[in-house]
């Protein structure tokens, strides 16, 4: 959270997602009363926002081809950090 950038912060605490909101007027508004609200004080990460740290260990990228010739590769992350890139048949 801390990260982020500040904007996206006090973002953060503006929305309450997925809701219902009558219009976007009232997201401006809260967002507008809590920029005045963390002018004096620290920002602190809201309880009820959360997040996960995603480290891969392999990602397969695929492109669509013609006659079913489709470009597939597999990225392998190595020990040392590197990736090891392979070509996968279609």
């Amino acid at each position: 959270y801390n990260s982020r950038p500040l904007g996206s912060q006090i973002g953060a605490w503006a929305s309450q997602q997925s809701r219902m909101i009558e219009d976007r007027a009232e997201l401006e508004e809260r967002l507008a009363a809590l920029e005045a609200r963390f002018a004096v004080e620290e920002i602190v990460r809201p309880p009820f926002w959360g997040g996960y740290r995603v480290v891969p260990t392999a990602v397969e990228f695929w492109q669509g081809g013609v006659n079913r010739l489709h470009d597939r590769f597999l990225y392998c992350r190595q020990a040392d950090g590197s990736w090891l890139i392979e070509r996968l048949s279609p």
